[in-house]
């Protein structure tokens, strides 16, 4: 399968590398990118040559910011093996000296939640800056006997992590199909027993209702989604939101207080956002 890589070389800017580098794979991510290797001064992006259009890149906001200045070639791209290119840029996570988030050929760390994970691409694998909000979150919550969704669930860390922390019944689901395979594949590799992992989108969630709704999507499908969220919420139930940032905030909470959801908590890293609301 051939694949376009995009060879992002960030020029200058007011904001600083690494958050430009989080912002622009975050939102290659939204349009279709599969895979993602950092170098000093910039990163590389890859899409199935199928999937790819010049256009895709007009909606990335951070191109057409002021903040920050990129230069980037595209180049088609043979057989890329993707676990070796990750395996030479991933580095074992760690949220609250409590959890990690790590690889097969890492060692354990020895703390109390230990989640293993084999990705095919970079974003969900704990690196980006939503997922640890999303971690640090579920890390301050009592989640025994609970149930729960994980929309857009990726690679399904939040969902195992869940699974870890008590909840007693755990959907998944991801609209994109390699997600949903790789989400079966680390709940395997966790040994979990609760998580079902479906592929779909929201419109999968009547007439379910849970105690904790966890969507780490981005700003256009929450704002989209806010109501099937609010109606497959029980009462006095959780809404976890994250995906966007700070300058999203006031937005992302206009449309949660108008479907009723009480703003809770606010988690914020590198310019970006989790929000926690109460049904």
């Amino acid at each position: 399968m051939n694949y376009v890589g995009c060879f992002f070389k960030i020029d200058s800017g007011s904001l600083d590398l690494q958050t430009s580098i989080d912002i622009l794979i975050a939102e290659l991510g939204a349009v279709g990118f599969e895979s993602f290797t950092e170098n000093p001064d910039g990163i590389v992006a890859y899409i199935q040559k199928a999937d790819w259009d010049a256009a895709l890149l007009s909606d990335i906001q951070i191109l057409q910011s002021d903040e920050v200045h990129f230069s980037y070639e595209v180049k088609e791209i043979e057989q890329v093996n993707w676990n070796e290119e990750w395996e030479k840029n991933f580095e074992p996570i760690v949220v609250d000296d409590q959890v990690s988030i790590r690889a097969p050929f890492h060692a354990d760390p020895g703390l109390k939640y230990d989640i293993v994970i084999e990705p095919k691409m970079s974003f969900g694998t704990g690196h980006h800056e939503t997922t640890h909000l999303m971690v640090k979150h579920l890390n301050a919550m009592n989640l025994e006997g609970k149930e729960v969704l994980d929309m857009g669930c990726g690679t399904g860390i939040l969902a195992i992590f869940a699974e870890m922390k008590g909840a007693s019944r755990i959907d998944a689901i991801d609209i994109d199909n390699w997600c949903y395979e790789n989400s079966l594949e680390n709940v395997e590799r966790n040994k979990c027993k609760t998580i079902s992992v479906f592929e779909g989108d929201a419109s999968l969630l009547k007439p379910n209702k849970y105690d904790l709704i966890i969507a780490n999507i981005n700003r256009n499908i929450l704002l989209a989604d806010m109501a099937t969220y609010k109606a497959s919420l029980k009462r006095d139930g959780v809404l976890l939101l994250s995906g966007f940032y700070t300058e999203d905030e006031e937005m992302i909470n206009k449309s949660a207080q108008k479907n009723g959801l009480v703003f809770d908590k606010k988690l914020v890293r590198n310019n970006w956002v989790g929000l926690k609301y109460v049904n």
